[in-house]
Formats: C-alpha cells, sequence, structure tokens
C-alpha cells in the first residue's frame, strides 16, 4: 500500500470513530414523548381534587381504569358535549372515567356556583360522572390537577394548556398521561377512539 494512503486512513480513524459514539449518544435535549415519558416524576394517581359537593378525594380511585379529564363550561357552544360524554360514560364506566372540571376563565362562560352547575348539569344533560368544584386551569391559580397535566417536570412530556373550553386529556390505568385533545374531539373522533385501542 502506498505510504501516502495508509496516512490518510490512519488519519481518518479518529473522525470515525467519533462520529459513530456521537450518534449513539442520548442528549438532555432529546424531548421526544418517548423519552419524556421515561422522566415523569408523579402519577395522576397521587392527586387529589374536591368535588362539586365539597368532598375531597383522591384520584388513586381510578387506578385501572382510563381517564378522561375536561374542563367545562354552561354557556359554551361546546356544552352539548356533555351529552357526548355522559353517553360515552354510559357506555363505558366499567373500564372509563370522565371527571368534569367547570372553569369560567374562558369568556366567563361558568359564572353559576356549583350548587347551579350541578343542578344544570343533572337537568340537562343528566350528568352522572364525577364533577368538582370549579377550577382555574392556568394562570397564577391553577389547580393542583391542571398544573400536573400541563407541567412535562410532572407527567413527563405535556405543556399544553386548555386553549378553551372542554379540552381533553387522557391518562392512562396506571396514571400516565397519554393524549391531549382539543375542544372539538368527541368521543367518536378518529383521533380518540385510536387513542383508546
Amino acid at each position: 500500500m502506498h505510504p501516502k494512503m495508509l496516512f490518510a486512513i490512519v488519519l481518518s480513524i479518529p473522525a470515525w470513530f467519533i462520529s459513530c459514539f456521537n450518534a449513539n449518544k442520548v442528549t438532555s435535549q432529546d424531548t421526544s414523548p418517548m423519552v419524556s415519558q421515561q422522566i415523569a416524576t408523579t402519577s395522576f394517581h397521587t392527586l387529589k381534587a374536591v368535588t362539586i359537593d365539597g368532598e375531597t378525594i383522591s384520584m388513586d380511585q381510578y387506578k385501572g381504569k382510563k381517564v378522561i379529564v375536561l374542563n367545562v363550561a354552561s354557556k359554551c357552544g361546546y356544552t352539548p358535549q356533555y351529552a357526548d360524554w355522559q353517553a360515552y360514560y354510559d357506555k363505558n364506566k366499567e373500564n372509563v372515567v370522565v371527571l368534569g372540571f367547570p372553569c369560567n376563565q374562558f369568556m366567563s362562560q361558568e359564572p353559576g356556583t356549583s350548587a347551579e352547575i350541578e343542578t344544570f348539569c343533572q337537568k340537562n344533560y343528566g350528568v352522572t360522572f364525577q364533577m368538582f368544584d370549579k377550577v382555574d386551569v392556568k394562570g397564577d391559580h391553577q389547580s393542583p390537577v391542571y398544573k400536573w397535566l400541563t407541567d412535562p417536570a410532572q407527567n413527563g412530556w405535556n405543556s399544553d394548556v386548555p386553549s378553551w373550553n372542554f379540552c381533553k386529556y387522557l391518562i392512562d390505568e396506571n396514571g400516565k398521561l397519554t393524549h391531549f385533545f382539543a375542544s372539538k374531539i368527541k368521543p367518536d373522533s378518529p383521533e380518540f377512539v385510536a387513542a383508546l385501542k
């Protein structure tokens, strides 16, 4: 072999070795959901919230079931979704729970008291899924549940806060957040159906 060719090969080895080594490194800047979910610090099941009747309950009672969390309102264009999610809950309550959190942060579309909200939901939509006390879903007074749902340091990957009423979060049977859906998504929407498989 010609001496110059041999010299060129020897010089190329360190660069080749370094490039192969770097290609296999996982950096801290890799923020894909799969990597991020591995660093979630807490489970949804560690949280507590106050029901619309004033009782503090723990989310650990929902272990083994999928959980759908909705931020709801009584005077919104999406309010008829109460009926959709109630029907879905009726059909799937053995494996899935629906949790409704009233919120007045979007155009003041949930102005009522807890008693008024509860009466409205039951009278107009026959709601029997668990409803909670009115909360803030964003901002300085964000509820602990929504803080967990929107903080990647806690849930492992998601930072999306509700952009309007009736946004949805899906949590799996083990308390891991798996999906976020916008207001327009209903139980029969293809995206939601696929997420449940």
